[in-house]
């Protein structure tokens, strides 16, 4: 009974990191991470930083999926970030909510 109990965690430890580990596969194949990364800054913000900047905002997720498809300059100082209007929709939603998942 132990071992099932056991076995029964890490299976659903390893449920809950596979998709983290296919948003960051997303995020290459979209080349984001070119620009960011989850925990420091590149050209662009870390995304827990940005996590961390709209914590709390209801309308965060829509706010950037909008500024991940158009770009945008000014939020996070003068380097601008390219729009990324060839990404489909569903693949930016599902980096957004990954991004703001970070912790």
């Amino acid at each position: 009974m132990k071992l099932a109990v056991v076995f029964g965690i890490g299976a659903v430890a390893v449920a809950a990191a596979l998709p983290a580990a296919a948003q960051e596969e997303l995020a290459k194949k979209h080349n984001c991470l070119a620009c960011h990364a989850v925990d420091k800054k590149v050209v662009g913000p870390a995304y827990k930083e940005v996590a961390a900047k709209y914590r709390g905002d209801k309308t965060a997720e829509a706010k950037l999926v909008d500024k991940v498809k158009k770009g945008g300059v000014g939020v996070w100082g003068q380097v601008p970030m390219p729009p990324n209007a060839t990404v489909p929709d569903a693949d930016v939603k599902a980096l957004v909510k990954w991004i703001l998942s970070q912790k």
